[in-house]
């Protein structure tokens, strides 16, 4: 279980950082955040979140959403 734990972690780590790089805010529960304060808090072993995907006018991914996330 502790190997799929941090293969998700990482996972998620390396697309929200390449979105990232790429202009694509990130928010947690509203307020502006990192990859690493994301990570950290929706990388749980019992739950999947599923984050809003904002996008701009032509399709392009402009900010990345997830809330309602149990800040522990």
């Amino acid at each position: 279980m502790a190997a799929k734990i941090i293969a998700d972690s990482n996972a998620l780590k390396s697309q929200l950082e390449k979105l990232e790089k790429e202009g694509t805010k990130l928010y947690l529960n509203g307020a502006p955040s990192t990859t690493e304060y994301i990570v950290s808090h929706c990388v749980n072993e019992d739950t999947v979140y599923m984050p809003d995907y904002v996008t701009d006018g032509h399709g392009k991914i402009k900010e990345i959403r997830y809330d309602r996330i149990s800040l522990k």
